[in-house]
């Protein structure tokens, strides 16, 4: 077994635990969204998610004044909105939505992305110190399923479909 030293070794070891791909959302004018894999489940009762967010970018700042964004998981083919919303260079005005069929979440009026799997609109409940990221942790308001297309997957670096399943098991 290799040892992996430094930040670049810990992001080598880290990308090698799959996840899901989401991009998160907050209503604020103009809206704000960024491409997020750190976003996880944490209770049923009561229903609460967590989501670690970059100290410094936008979505952190909306999202620490505003206490509530919406989370939108994506599909094995929406992997060119994550990479639009996980861009650095891309806009900050809501010309970032461009292209992106979304409507308004009823609780919080953050984007929901229309043709994702599914959708949560999150009231922010915690608000935590995680070295460079903040996490939130949030009580679910609202939420609801799309179609039952495959997830889009983030691995090693890259965005990735699920294989099908083994016929050996």
């Amino acid at each position: 077994m290799a040892t992996l030293a430094g930040e670049r070794g810990l992001r080598t070891a880290l990308g090698s635990f799959a996840t899901g791909v989401t991009v998160a959302t907050v209503g604020t004018d103009p809206p704000h969204g960024m491409t997020a894999n750190a976003f996880t489940s944490v209770s049923l009762d009561p229903p609460l998610v967590l989501l670690c967010v970059r100290h410094g970018s936008a979505t952190h700042s909306a999202i620490a004044d505003l206490g509530a964004f919406a989370v939108s998981v994506l599909a094995a083919d929406q992997a060119v909105l994550a990479r639009r919303f996980a861009d650095p260079l891309r806009p900050r005005d809501h010309t970032q939505f461009d292209g992106a069929a979304w409507c308004p979440g009823p609780r919080t009026g953050a984007p929901l992305l229309v043709h994702a799997l599914a959708w949560l609109e999150c009231q922010v409940t915690e608000h935590l110190d995680g070295g460079d990221h903040s996490v939130f942790l949030a009580t679910v308001l609202d939420s609801g399923r799309g179609t039952g297309r495959d997830p889009l997957v983030f691995h090693r670096s890259g965005y990735h479909r699920l294989a099908p399943p083994s016929s050996t098991g």
